[in-house]
């Protein structure tokens, strides 16, 4: 058993305010959010096959399809 004071958790601390801020901001859309997130894998894939990191690249790789199939089955997509 521990002496001293308890303390209570019950008591709600306020939020710092960058969390405020950043809590409004409009969220993308799933499908721009996919293309943007798709892009961004393939790049970073393509860097690593262009130090001659195979296994980095392909891991980008697998990233990049996850979201390739993810727009595909996006019905919001033109």
């Amino acid at each position: 058993m521990q002496n001293g004071p308890k303390t209570f958790m019950s008591a709600r601390q306020p939020r710092p305010a960058s969390f405020a801020a950043r809590s409004k901001r409009p969220e993308p859309k799933g499908s721009q959010n996919a293309q943007r997130n798709y892009e961004r894998y393939l790049a970073l894939a393509r860097a690593e096959a262009l130090i001659g990191n195979t296994i980095g690249a392909e891991n980008y790789y697998q990233y990049a399809e996850h979201y390739y199939r993810s727009m595909s089955s996006d019905p919001e997509l033109p």
